[in-house]
């Protein structure tokens, strides 16, 4: 249990330097958007969103793999 601890706030350490070097805001421009946003947070947001694509790719894998 005390592993899992350390290990939780050490990469909660890492989290926090990344978002520190990373706050550079940056101009995200898509068709005709445009956005300001932190380096990190997009970073993050992106990151977030390949979780969730994974997530649903493998849902549907799982699904088709048992229906046929």
């Amino acid at each position: 249990m005390r592993a899992k601890i350390a290990v939780a706030l050490l990469l909660s350490v890492f989290v926090v330097v990344f978002a520190i070097q990373n706050a550079q805001i940056i101009e995200i421009k898509l068709l005709v958007w445009q956005l300001e946003f932190s380096r990190a947070l997009l970073i993050f947001l992106m990151l977030t969103i390949g979780i969730v694509i994974g997530w649903c790719l493998r849902t549907l894998w799982r699904f088709s793999r048992n229906v046929g």
